[in-house]
């Protein structure tokens, strides 16, 4: 792993990002509709979502390079969008790294990160700062061909870092990087994003990605804001069940609920307790996780899949349903075996 110098500040202090109501359209339907969202100073949101929802244009339009039809955006206490008022993207102090990265190809890496900076700027200390920042300082006079995927990944959030920006914004950072750097990439950045304390907004349609780096998630769904909360609040709490399949594998189950039996709920596996008062038709969600899987019972382990840290089994039940279930990597399924599944989780909503 990179070693990443993280003894630099970066100034203006962060500040708060303020979306209110916001809409966009190119003429045509709606691409965002609505949307408000609070971000704190030091935050660090991610906007996730499915390709088509937004993600992007919502993006762009906190950095000045949409206009919005409607609402408003606030950088702290500064109206930089809205009513009479916007803001043009070179005066928000707002840094962004784009999918592509954007570097210039004739350029080399310092003249690349000084891109944005005041002519006199260009070779100075700001700039060496910044690439020390990120673990970059050897390689200042390098081109951006000759550098690895995420060697010029970094070279684009110097860029957007030396500015020193007040709010940080990155369209999927990590999508043009193969897995293994990807996940790599990702801790050291969050890493320096965390120390550095800069408020942070980031588009993804990868729920890991978001998961891992997001103190908050902001799910957006055809041009909605669909959810907002803690990594933990969506995979435990969907509002709706597109959620609950969106941010994670799920069982869905549609159930009949009997009149004044509101504490449990029967199911295909046995019955499994709710954490609210209904009755009647539902659908109820069980993360594969919560069932257990033992030997022997009319269940057939169909599939198999192997991950190392766990392992997903596709198993068909008695009455012809389909469930899936992760079990511990040291319990060795395989296709054809017969197992009984029960729930072994916490309370479930009911949707």
């Amino acid at each position: 792993m990179v070693n990443i110098n993280r003894t630099v500040p970066v100034d203006p202090t962060p500040v708060g990002l303020e979306i209110d109501a916001v809409s966009v359209d190119y003429g045509g339907p709606e691409v965002l509709s609505d949307v408000s969202l609070s971000v704190t100073p030091g935050e660090i949101i991610a906007l996730l979502g499915p390709s088509g929802c937004g993600k992007t244009t919502l993006l762009r339009a906190i950095a000045g390079l949409e206009r919005p039809t409607a609402g408003s955006i606030s950088l702290g206490n500064r109206l930089v969008t809205g009513p009479g008022e916007f803001v043009p993207p070179e005066r928000r102090r707002i840094g962004m790294v784009f999918q592509d990265w954007a570097l210039f190809p004739h350029l080399d890496v310092a003249r690349n990160v000084g891109y944005g900076l005041p002519r006199g700027d260009l070779s100075t200390e700001r700039v060496s700062k910044t690439l020390s920042l990120v673990g970059l300082d050897n390689v200042a006079d390098r081109m951006p061909g000759t550098l690895s995927g995420g060697q010029q990944q970094r070279v684009a959030l110097a860029r957007a870092l030396a500015p020193r920006p007040t709010v940080l914004l990155l369209d999927e950072p990590f999508s043009n990087l193969d897995s293994s750097l990807r996940s790599q990439v990702r801790t050291e950045i969050h890493h320096l994003l965390v120390e550095l304390g800069v408020t942070t907004v980031f588009v993804t349609h990868d729920q890991d990605e978001a998961f891992v780096l997001g103190d908050r998630v902001a799910v957006l769904h055809d041009g909605r804001l669909a959810q907002v909360g803690s990594p933990d609040d969506l995979y435990r709490r969907p509002a709706d069940k597109w959620i609950a399949t969106f941010v994670g594998e799920a069982n869905l189950f549609p159930v009949q609920i009997p009149e004044g039996d509101s504490s449990t709920c029967p199911t295909p596996i046995g019955p499994v307790p709710l954490v609210s008062k209904v009755s009647g038709p539902t659908e109820i969600m069980l993360r594969p996780e919560d069932l257990a899987v033992s030997p022997g019972g009319d269940g057939v382990i169909e599939l198999v899949e192997y991950y190392g840290h766990d392992t997903m089994v596709l198993i068909r039940l008695g009455d012809g349903t389909t469930v899936r279930a992760r079990t511990d990597t040291d319990v060795s399924f395989q296709r054809g075996d017969s197992v009984t599944v029960a729930y072994d989780g916490p309370g479930v909503f009911a949707f």
